[in-house]
């Protein structure tokens, strides 16, 4: 949206723009701002730019036209009692616009900045680098005997060991303690098989021997599901005679399972001859 308007050789963008030209102008302190002219000077520039080519944009004016009623409202509030915050203090009605106009000045000073940094590069020009291989492939000797003077095994050594000290402040005391996480690979179908068909031959047998007859937390975590599961099919019970003691696991003959014909079919290949 173009917001320039031609008053009086000057261009103005945006109703901030033509505050800070009448404080200019009028030569005031952006931070004790009087109200009462200010509002009166730019009523008066409202009212040439209705009368022109941009009054005739509502758009554009609007802007304008929302500043003009935010400095009736200051200078309202300025002809009535001060108000006070919580310490006390008097609340300046003109202290949101000094923010905003010191705002839109900064912003300003660095559009300007940046509209002459674009002016200097436009005027630079740029090629392609035009060294001769042999020019660029140049590398200055080095000179080993001013490489190496001064350095004496002494000196040498104290580097050495400062290198060593900063590889070792690199190791976490902690992490560095962590054992090495792999991956267990467990097969869960082949661990249920041969869970079930071992509680199926003893008939008996404990909980713990189960859980011990192999390794990893994934065998043990496999093995005490398909207890579970033997145990939802009335295939075995468990049993403990005293609290905290050794939990047995028995099976039960066939007659006494209460699994369908479907869960049958589909555990046939776990469970097998036994």
């Amino acid at each position: 949206m173009d917001l320039s308007f031609k008053l009086e050789k000057l261009d103005f963008e945006g109703p901030m723009d033509l505050l800070l030209h009448l404080l200019d102008k009028n030569k005031v302190d952006i931070m004790d701002i009087p109200i009462a002219s200010i509002t009166d000077q730019y009523f008066a520039y409202l009212e040439q730019m209705q009368q022109g080519e941009s009054g005739k944009r509502l758009d554009t004016m609007s802007d304008f036209l929302v500043m003009a009623a935010t400095l009736l409202d200051i200078k309202a509030r300025m002809l009535l009692p001060p108000e006070k915050d919580e310490t006390g203090e008097e609340i300046d009605p003109r202290t949101e616009l000094v923010e905003k106009l010191l705002e839109y000045k900064l912003y300003k000073a660095m559009s300007y900045e940046l509209k002459e940094r674009e002016d200097d590069a436009s005027m630079t020009l740029f090629h392609d680098p035009d060294i001769p291989k042999e020019v660029k492939a140049y590398r200055e000797p080095v000179d080993l005997d001013g490489l190496l003077d001064g350095v004496t095994l002494s000196k040498l050594r104290q580097v050495f060991e400062e290198v060593m000290r900063r590889q070792a402040d690199r190791i976490d005391p902690v992490r560095s303690t962590f054992g090495r996480i792999e991956k267990e690979t467990v097969d869960s179908r082949r661990v249920m098989k041969n869970v079930t068909k071992s509680i199926m031959k003893k008939k008996r047998c404990s909980f713990r021997s189960l859980l011990s007859a192999g390794t990893g937390r994934m065998y043990v975590v496999v093995t005490f599901l398909t207890i579970l599961e033997l145990m939802r099919t009335g295939r075995i019970r468990a049993e403990q005679d005293e609290t905290f003691g050794e939990i047995m696991i028995t099976a039960k003959d066939r007659s006494e399972w209460n699994t369908s014909s479907e869960d049958e079919d589909m555990d046939a290949d776990l469970i097998g001859d036994y």
